[in-house]
């Protein structure tokens, strides 16, 4: 350092605050469109309002400590060539107008090429849930709220991606242009990267298979599914895991990478469907028409119309069972509805077959007992009958003669 004299070093020092200044621009106007967007995404209540400035608060965090080393690597860069260390050439002032208007140059325009690809990626994305958006009547916005939510989380996830990416590129070109060498920095990010696929692919299928339930709408939270056989209402959806609550309490917890089987059992409508026995002396044309009149009128109940969305639908004869004739029926209701509609149907046709003396049997078996083995009782009268008339003997004799 004593054979430098401050004006040798000047223009390293300014470099190294226009690479600072530069680096904290880029901040700034990164954390205001963070922030920007933020303030459109939110909804107009209050717990929409803080989850979005939870996001914003977390995305500026990580914006800060990446802008925080790249820039103090970019500086570590300038300062060693201006004291020459290395083998790297010092700067001087002609040195600087040069390297301004070239690397300079460079670096100003992937800075400022980057944050213009940001934006437009953001404005396009932010534009996809209302072009992906189902249109929906005025009695379905719950369904449409949930549905703009889901978009929007998507919309915010892609946006954190498409940052990230054109960030990380737009920081490994400045830091070639400084002069570093940015080689061993990809080298370790592809041997990073291919230990990460080989110690968290389970955890990568977890989120990638996440991210497509999302987007396609498979099942969201409040429907009835089952999931690899275990069946319940879903409770939360995550990028990494499904969980439903079972019928008896109990929770259960699906990676998503690991769902092979999903049956949503209350998507956009529902059906409840009933195996209807009666017994096989019964009129089948009958008991259909009794069955439509206690349909039609639950659906005149306004307790259960608004959740009745068709009329009964007759499938017909479905089987010939032991002991009763299978009619099979289904009713068509809102989504969490069949059970409770299904529920009152079936106590409504028990009474109406009740009122009627329509026989919903009971299981039984008809045994028929042959010639060739009488039964117990017959052989026993037919003994008692013997010996009154003389014995075995005198009843022998008797069909003799």
């Amino acid at each position: 350092m004593s054979g430098i004299s401050f004006e040798e070093l000047l223009p390293t020092l300014l470099t190294a605050g226009g690479v600072l200044l530069a680096f904290w621009g880029l901040y700034i106007v990164l954390a205001r469109l963070i922030r920007g967007l933020a303030a459109r995404s939110a909804g107009d209540d209050a717990a929409s309002e803080q989850d979005e400035k939870a996001w914003a608060d977390q995305s500026i965090t990580y914006l800060r400590r990446g802008m925080e080393v790249m820039g103090g690597l970019a500086v570590l860069v300038v300062v060693l060539r201006g004291l020459g260390l290395g083998g790297i050439s010092k700067f001087s002032w002609d040195g600087l107008t040069n390297w301004l208007s070239t690397h300079g140059f460079r670096i100003a325009l992937v800075a400022g090429g980057a944050y213009l690809v940001t934006r437009i990626l953001h404005m396009l994305i932010s534009r996809l849930p209302r072009l992906l958006a189902r249109p929906t009547d005025e009695a379905n916005q719950v369904q449409a709220m949930e549905q703009r939510q889901r978009l929007e989380t998507i919309s915010r996830l892609l946006q954190s991606v498409a940052t990230a990416l054109v960030m990380g590129m737009a920081a490994l070109i400045i830091l070639r242009e400084l002069g570093l060498d940015i080689t061993p920095i990809l080298t370790g990010l592809g041997i990073g990267g291919l230990a990460l696929g080989f110690g968290a692919q389970n955890l990568v299928r977890d989120f990638i298979s996440g991210f497509f339930i999302i987007f396609e709408n498979q099942v969201a939270v409040g429907d009835v599914a089952v999931i690899n056989g275990k069946g319940g209402q879903v409770e939360a959806i995550r990028l990494r895991t499904i969980q439903i609550r079972g019928l008896d309490g109990t929770v259960h917890v699906f990676p998503n990478g690991a769902i092979t089987e999903l049956s949503n059992l209350t998507k956009t409508f529902s059906y409840y469907v009933i195996d209807l026995g009666v017994a096989y002396k019964e009129n089948t044309d009958d008991v259909v028409e009794v069955v439509r009149e206690v349909a039609a009128e639950l659906r005149r109940d306004p307790a259960y119309s608004p959740f009745i969305l068709d009329n009964l639908d007759v499938l017909g004869v479905d089987d010939f069972a032991d002991s009763a004739v299978t009619i099979k029926v289904r009713i068509k209701t809102a989504p969490l509805k069949q059970w409770f509609v299904g529920r009152e149907l079936r106590r409504r046709i028990k009474h109406a077959f009740d009122a009627r003396g329509i026989e919903i049997p009971f299981p039984h078996l008809s045994v028929y007992v042959g010639e060739a083995t009488k039964p117990f009782a017959v052989q026993m009268m037919e003994q008692a009958g013997a010996k009154a008339n003389g014995g075995p003997r005198a009843a022998a004799q008797k069909e003799k003669v």
